[in-house]
C-alpha cells in the first residue's frame, strides 16, 4: 500500500498534453537538426548510413517521449526497482550473449536496433536512486548506513560495464551516482573521503585496466608522446579545431574530417568537425542551444512539488549536462577519450532513445508537478 501520498484530481489526456513543453521539445528538435546535418557532412553529402536513420530514430523517440511525459509520478515510484532489475538483467545478458564489436561486447541485437543496455541502465539508476532517496525519512538523509544500499545499486552495474569493456559509460554511472547523492543532501565531507579512497586504490585498479584504457590515460597526460598511435586521435582533433577559427572552414569543406584525418567523425568527435566546418561561432551556438535545455531542466525541477519528482527531474539534466561536458572536454583534450557522444548529435540509436525517454520522464514531471508525495510514503517492495 501507499501511504503519505496526495495529489491533485485526475487530469485528462487533453489537459495533459496542454502541459506539455513543447518548447522544450522544440529545442531538443533544433539540436537534433544540428546533428542530421553534421552527419550529412560526415558522410560526404549523403543521407546514408547515418544521417537518415538518425532522423527516423529520433522521430520515433519523439513519440515515445511525449508517451511517457503522460505517465503521473506513480508509475516511476512504484515500478523503480523493477526497471532498474531489468536494466540489470540486460546488462547481465550482454555479459552471456552479447554482440562482440569494435573489441568490446556491449549490445543486444534486436534485429533493427543494436540495443546497448548500459545507455538503459544510466535512465534506471536516476529512477531507482530517487525513488530509494525519496523513501528516506528527511532525518536519515546523508547518514552512512543508509548510502550502503544505493552505492551497491551503482556498483554492480558499473562493474558489469566494466568488464565488457566501457570505461567511459562506467564512470558515467559512477558520476549519475555521486551526483544523486549530493542532490539527496548527502554532506561534502563524505565525497571527500570517497574521492580519498578512490586515489588510494588507484595503484591497484590500474593493473586491472586494460592495455588501451592505460594507453588512454597516458596519451592525455602527453598525447605527442605516440602522434601515429595512441595519441593520434586528440592531436587530429586538437588540429581541426584551431583550424575551424572564428567562422570555420565552410559546412562539407572541413579537411581533417573529410580527408579521413579525423576519427569516429560521425560518433566521439562529431563535435570537432561541426567546429571545424562552423568555426567558433557555431560551436558557440550549439551550447547555448544545450545551455537552454539545462535552464528548462532546472526550472522543472524547481516547480516539482514532490521530492521524488524534483530528484527525477535533476539527475536526468545533470545526466544531459555530464554528456555534454564529458564529450566537449574529450575533444579539445582536457579529460581523456572515453567514448561519451554528444547528447542528439552524435550518431547512435540506443544513446539517442534513452536520452528521449529521460527526457520524457522530466517533461512528465512538469506535466505533474502538482502532485504531492510525502516522504513518508512507503511502496510495497524494497
Amino acid at each position: 500500500m501507499l501511504s503519505g501520498f496526495y495529489k491533485t484530481p485526475e487530469m485528462t489526456v487533453g489537459e495533459k498534453l496542454a502541459e506539455v513543453n513543447w518548447g522544450l521539445i522544440a529545442l531538443l528538435a533544433a539540436i537534433a537538426c544540428v546533428g542530421f546535418v553534421m552527419l550529412y557532412s560526415a558522410a560526404n553529402g549523403a543521407l546514408q548510413p547515418w544521417a537518415l536513420r538518425q532522423m527516423v530514430r529520433f522521430a520515433a523517440g519523439v513519440v515515445l517521449l511525449v508517451g511517457l511525459a503522460l505517465v503521473d509520478l506513480r508509475f516511476w515510484l512504484r515500478y523503480a526497482y523493477a526497471i532498474y532489475g531489468g536494466a540489470l538483467a540486460l546488462l547481465v545478458a550482454v555479459e552471456i550473449a552479447g554482440d562482440i564489436g569494435m573489441g568490446a561486447q556491449r549490445w543486444i541485437s534486436l534485429g533493427v536496433l543494436n540495443l546497448q543496455p548500459s545507455e538503459v541502465m544510466k535512465i534506471a539508476l536516476i529512477i531507482v536512486l530517487a525513488r530509494y532517496f525519496h523513501s528516506l525519512p528527511e532525518s536519515a538523509e546523508g547518514k552512512l548506513r543508509h548510502l550502503v544500499s544505493p552505492a551497491l545499486l551503482a556498483l554492480v552495474p558499473a562493474a558489469l560495464v566494466l568488464r565488457q569493456p566501457d570505461l567511459g559509460t562506467a564512470l558515467m554511472l559512477l558520476m549519475i551516482t555521486a551526483t544523486m547523492f549530493f542532490l539527496a543532501g548527502v554532506r561534502l565531507w563524505k565525497f571527500g573521503v570517497a574521492l580519498g579512497a578512490v586515489v588510494a586504490v588507484v595503484p591497484v585498479a590500474w593493473h586491472f585496466l586494460k592495455d588501451y584504457q592505460k594507453n588512454r590515460i597516458l596519451t592525455f597526460l602527453d598525447p605527442e608522446t605516440d602522434p601515429l598511435g595512441a595519441g593520434y586521435h586528440i592531436l587530429q582533433s586538437k588540429i581541426a579545431l584551431g583550424s575551424g577559427g572564428m567562422f570555420g572552414k565552410g559546412f562539407m569543406q572541413g579537411s581533417q574530417s573529410h580527408l579521413n584525418f579525423l576519427p569516429e567523425k560521425q560518433t566521439d568527435f562529431i563535435f570537432t568537425m561541426l567546429a571545424e566546418e562552423l568555426g567558433l561561432v557555431g560551436g558557440l551556438t550549439l551550447l547555448v542551444l544545450y545551455a537552454l535545455v539545462l535552464v528548462y531542466g532546472f526550472s522543472i525541477a524547481i516547480r516539482a512539488q514532490s521530492h521524488f519528482g524534483r530528484l527525477l527531474a535533476l539527475g536526468v539534466t545533470v545526466t544531459f549536462f555530464l554528456y555534454v561536458f564529458i564529450n566537449i572536454a574529450m575533444v579539445m583534450g582536457l579529460v581523456p577519450v572515453v567514448g561519451v557522444p554528444l547528447p542528439l548529435i552524435s550518431y547512435g540509436g540506443t544513446s539517442m532513445l534513452t536520452l528521449l525517454i529521460g527526457f520524457g520522464i522530466l517533461i512528465g514531471v512538469n506535466v505533474h508537478r502538482d502532485m504531492v508525495i510525502g516522504r513518508s510514503a512507503r511502496m510495497d517492495g524494497p
